[in-house]
């Protein structure tokens, strides 16, 4: 048996892994650890509830709308009774959307491609990027780190130039994804149940997939075959798929987590099992066609991976046009609750689906103080530090290779953030 001591970094923060090897030079363990904390948890105790809307969004310099959302709903599930207009539901799920969008870009460009040696491809990643920050920052009035969204609405007041111009930088962005990603109408992927017909299509994805492919890649990188997804919106589905079997029944309350001795990250299992979150929790629990059919063949390996997270894209960008429809002006941004944030006392939670997978905050309120904030952050799933009898997601799926190189395009793929982790 021999170790190896890995420093992960050009991810979110960096990591530690120390792998371990069997007798034939397989890996049959890998001990993850985070290295630092910032304790964002710790601070927000004994903070005026609405202080969270603008600490939160500053866990992640990448996902501040994801937290600062799950911030949100979590202080409002604290109210009896709050009225939240339709209106103001859609504008914080285009954000919220918006962030993902931007997110997939980056990780696809920037953290995955590199590790296949295309690192003059990571410019790529800056114009869809930028054309989303430009357009949540037309809802919310900057980004990153806004606190547009608060109790009871939010601030922003849009109108109909403003609508015009965030649809110009959805179909902007779609003719990016066409030009760049995959040379089809971006339609194509709501219909297209056939992997190999993706992969007949010019573009840097079918390039990539066909090039993992040819290395005989395409099976590794599997762990559980186990999904969950809480962040219900009105694209998102929410439940538990083990392999194809589906369960909508499922509940924040049954989330639990569990110290790690020797990381700064908690450890966090459902019902005392690990699961995998993130884009392909969500197109399985969403029955998406290319991405069934690619698990059916592949399984949860780093190919449908790569493929559910990147054809997220065109999915989410035609479903914001739609969501922008359904949009009515006269509707008020705000409505003030009836209750003053600081006589409530009561607990909160929420889900909300972060670019990773789903984000879970709970906030414990005493007359609008903060007594206990919980933060289970999509990198806590699918990088939680299990034992060598009882592996976490990640780790599972790099057990058994014997490239430790090979072994940390699995682990990326599961786009790590140690800085959200280690809040």
């Amino acid at each position: 048996m021999k170790n190896i001591i890995k420093l992960i970094e050009k991810i979110e923060g960096e990591a530690k892994l120390n792998f371990s090897f069997d007798d034939e030079n397989k890996i049959d363990y890998v001990d993850i650890e985070f290295l630092t904390t910032r304790n964002i948890e710790k601070i927000l105790e004994t903070k005026p509830a609405l202080d969270a809307l603008v600490i939160n969004p500053r866990v992640c310099g990448i996902c501040g709308q994801a937290h600062l959302i799950a911030t949100v709903q979590a202080l409002e599930d604290c109210y009896d009774d709050i009225q939240i207009s339709n209106k103001a539901k859609i504008l914080r799920e285009l954000t919220l959307n918006f962030e993902l969008i931007a997110n997939h870009f980056k990780w696809f460009y920037l953290n995955l491609l590199p590790l296949f040696g295309k690192k003059q491809y990571i410019l790529k990643a800056t114009k869809p990027s930028t054309i989303m920050s430009k357009a949540i920052a037309t809802i919310a009035g900057q980004y990153p780190h806004t606190s547009y969204a608060i109790v009871g609405g939010v601030v922003s007041d849009v109108t109909n130039m403003d609508l015009l111009k965030v649809k110009s930088y959805i179909n902007e962005t779609l003719k990016y994804f066409e030009d760049m990603i995959v040379q089809a109408d971006t339609s194509y992927f709501k219909s297209c149940t056939n992997i190999d017909e993706l992969l007949s299509k010019e573009g840097d994805l079918p390039t990539l997939l066909q090039e993992i492919k040819d290395k005989n890649w395409q099976n590794i990188g599997k762990s559980y075959d186990r999904f969950i997804v809480f962040g219900q919106t009105s694209y998102f589905s929410s439940g538990q798929s083990n392999k194809t079997k589906v369960n909508k029944n499922i509940s924040i309350d049954n989330v639990k987590l569990y110290d790690n001795k020797t990381s700064k990250a908690k450890n966090v299992m459902y019902k005392d099992k690990y699961y995998e979150v993130g884009p392909l929790s969500r197109a399985m629990l969403n029955k998406t066609p290319l991405i069934k059919d690619s698990h059916r063949k592949y399984a949860d390996s780093i190919f449908s991976r790569i493929l559910a997270r990147t054809c997220e894209i065109p999915q989410l960008l035609h479903h914001c046009n739609d969501l922008i429809k359904q949009i009515d002006l006269n509707e008020p941004s705000f409505i003030k609750p009836n209750i003053d944030i600081s006589k409530i006392s009561g607990t909160g939670k929420s889900a909300v689906e972060a670019a990773r997978g789903s984000l879970i905050h709970k906030v414990k309120l005493e007359n609008g103080m903060i007594q206990k904030y919980d933060i289970v952050t999509p990198t806590q799933w699918n990088l939680s530090n299990g034992t060598k009898q009882n592996p976490a997601t990640s780790q599972k799926a790099m057990l058994q290779l014997k490239d430790i190189n090979l072994a940390q395009i699995v682990f990326k793929s599961f786009d790590v953030c140690s800085v959200c982790t280690t809040h």
